[in-house]
């Protein structure tokens, strides 16, 4: 016979029952059912009051507050908001309190926040979806502290002129001048985003880094892309921001939403017709208008051309004599100590070096990026890439700097 189910209520009807017949004391019947006789009197006098459900849990909300905002103000912070739509709590405030000054009425508006609230219950303010954050890896990159010293790249998001054609937009900017260094139409495969950088390296220069995301072709679950390959054969630091984290690159997906603003809302009648919006963009966004980071002034008042330029020929990496060199082969593997091992297929036919460590293992390396490690078990264990991470603290300062100059 299974154990017989009971809740607070049904308890508190037995313990009254009993109580009625006269057969226990207070002090039993507080012990019996683990109570203390304070509880027992206070539902005794609530019983008394004869109420029909005086064994139910009443509500604990408060039945008043003396604090509420009065009804006349809410429903004035609801008027302005309405009047004007894109106005936040600050500045919903400022006018109101703008408004008591000239009319001297002395009344007092409720803080920002509390106005916030009102906004919200009256169903005036959409709620942010708020990403979750992935979790930390890798290592901190510093900020760049001199123009060319980093670029970011990316592609704006994707959108179909009024043809019909898709479109995608390339965008590379230099991290402390802000300086658009490119926007261009481009395919989103290895083809199109390396011919457009060519032309860039040609025209312009090398940078020493370039940050950007994870997705194809920049980069790739197995650590380095094809293009990254590329990138350190010319002396590029690539350098990948973490996973799902675009405010690790947050300057340059800035400028997108600008971009996105004035040149695509609503997008041109063919692709070069929206290509010419960009390079008007362009030429107005870097030396025209003012960037508030910067201390107001256009890009092109603080970018210069780097110095280094794009070689006619490419060296293979050279490593010291505490490597093994072993050439890639076309699908990705190296031959060691008699058994092929997979290391990567974007380091096809490419020279990579092998560094014994103190446990008897192997560092793998092509130029300065350590890949991973063959372990005694003669098995590729792959290194995440090094995250380009940046903290707050970190941004401001360098931000500060680039006023400074």
């Amino acid at each position: 016979m299974p154990f017989k189910e009971t809740c607070a209520m049904e308890e508190r009807i037995a313990l009254f029952r009993e109580y009625d017949s006269g057969a226990f004391t207070v002090g039993a019947l507080c012990a019996r059912y683990g109570i203390s006789c304070q509880t027992f009197y206070a539902w005794k006098r609530r019983r008394a009051d004869g109420g029909e459900r005086w064994f139910e849990d009443k509500s604990h909300a408060a039945g008043s507050c003396p604090h509420a905002t009065d009804g006349r103000l809410v429903e004035r912070v609801i008027a302005l908001r309405r009047k004007y739509p894109h106005f936040g709590p600050k500045k919903i405030k400022a006018v109101l309190e703008n408004e008591t000054r000239e009319l001297g009425n002395g009344v007092m508006w409720p803080a920002a926040s509390t106005i916030g609230d009102i906004l919200k219950r009256a169903g005036l303010v959409e709620a942010k979806r708020r990403r979750r954050r992935a979790i930390p890896q890798g290592e901190i990159v510093a900020p760049a502290t001199a123009p060319n010293e980093e670029w970011a790249m990316d592609f704006k998001g994707w959108f179909r002129t009024l043809d019909g054609k898709r479109t995608d937009p390339l965008t590379i900017t230099d991290t402390v001048s802000r300086y658009l260094i490119e926007l261009r139409i481009a395919e989103q495969t290895l083809a199109g985003v390396r011919g457009a950088l060519e032309r860039v390296f040609q025209e312009i220069g090398l940078p020493g880094a370039i940050r950007c995301d994870n997705g194809m072709p920049f980069g790739s679950r197995s650590g380095l892309s094809a293009l990254g390959v590329w990138w350190l054969k010319l002396g590029i630091e690539p350098r990948y921001i973490p996973p799902s984290s675009p405010q690790h690159n947050g300057r340059h997906e800035r400028m997108h939403r600008t971009l996105k603003k004035e040149t695509s809302n609503p997008p041109a009648m063919t692709a070069a017709e929206q290509q010419a919006r960009f390079d008007v963009f362009r030429c107005y966004y870097n030396e025209e208008r003012p960037h508030e980071a910067i201390g107001q002034v256009a890009p092109a008042r603080l970018w210069t051309p780097p110095e280094r330029k794009l070689p006619t020929q490419l060296d293979d990496p050279w490593y010291d004599a505490d490597h093994e060199v072993r050439r890639v082969f076309p699908l990705g593997q190296i031959k060691w100590r008699g058994e092929m091992i997979f290391i990567s297929e974007a380091l096809a036919g490419e020279i990579i070096g092998l560094a014994e460590t103190e446990t008897g293992g192997h560092i793998v390396r092509y130029f300065r990026r350590d890949l991973g490690v063959i372990g005694r078990d003669r098995r590729f264990l792959r290194f995440a890439p090094p995250r380009a991470r940046l903290r707050a603290a970190q941004e401001t300062a360098a931000d500060s700097r680039t006023i400074s100059e």
